[in-house]
């Protein structure tokens, strides 16, 4: 296992050309964090934030990652979203290269709330708009298709996981990189929503990647999430 992550650390260096100042980076921490806005739509949501180590001694641009969590991290307690996804994932690497923003919604994802708070971000801290990422899982992999639909231009690739898209929407997704992950023998969001999309959005023209587990149920957070493959494919993506 250790040797898994170093590989990934220094993976993610070479890959996002990362440059720290010469003195010690300071450590990357997810810190809770609230949004609220009444034009140009009313938004309101509280999420965790995670700054990269090294963010506040450098000057560069960095990757952003929006991750939307599942049904069962929905509420009002920010620190049900570190279960599962990038959020439980940072909490034990700090090197994560990207900027991450993990909302926590009560009634389900809203397109409108999710893009007011990360134009947001974008106006508050040094993100590479070239390298936005959009990721979710369960709940909010279709959270992740439907503003992947809404605002496709605004993202550099995105990563649906176990989600429920529309195959009618596969002409607005063609010209998006998307790597889509699902458990064959998922019996919560059947594999066939998934397959679907794949197939729908491939019959388009587009640029679709398909990882289907042949043993998996629905729960494929750690393994999908934990894979050095993933981000090594996100970085390599740009608008």
């Amino acid at each position: 296992m250790n040797f898994i992550v170093l590989s990934l650390v220094s993976t993610w260096f070479l890959l996002a050309n990362l440059v720290f100042a010469a003195e010690p980076p300071s450590k990357g921490v997810q810190q809770e964090a609230h949004f609220e806005a009444q034009s140009p739509v009313r938004a309101k949501i509280d999420y965790l934030l995670f700054l990269p180590r090294g963010y506040e001694k450098s000057k560069q641009y960095w990757p952003l990652m929006l991750y939307l969590h599942g049904g069962g991290e929905s509420g009002t307690n920010l620190a049900q979203v570190k279960r599962n996804g990038p959020p439980r994932f940072v909490e034990s690497n700090p090197d994560f290269p990207f900027i991450l923003v993990s909302p926590q919604t009560q009634n389900g994802w809203d397109s409108r709330t999710l893009t007011a708070l990360l134009d947001n971000v974008i106006s508050r801290y040094r993100v590479d708009t070239r390298r936005i990422y959009l990721t979710g899982l369960s709940m909010g992999g279709g959270g992740t298709w439907a503003l992947a639909v809404a605002h496709p231009e605004r993202f550099a690739a995105v990563v649906p996981v176990s989600g429920i898209g529309n195959p009618a929407d596969a002409r607005k997704l063609a010209a998006l990189p998307i790597w889509v992950f699902h458990g064959a023998k998922d019996t919560i969001i059947s594999v066939e929503y998934s397959r679907k999309m794949v197939a729908a959005i491939k019959a388009a023209g587009g640029n679709v990647k398909y990882t289907e587990y042949p043993d998996a149920h629905h729960n494929i957070w750690k393994r999908t999430y934990d894979n050095p493959e993933l981000y090594k494919w996100l970085l390599a993506q740009k608008r």
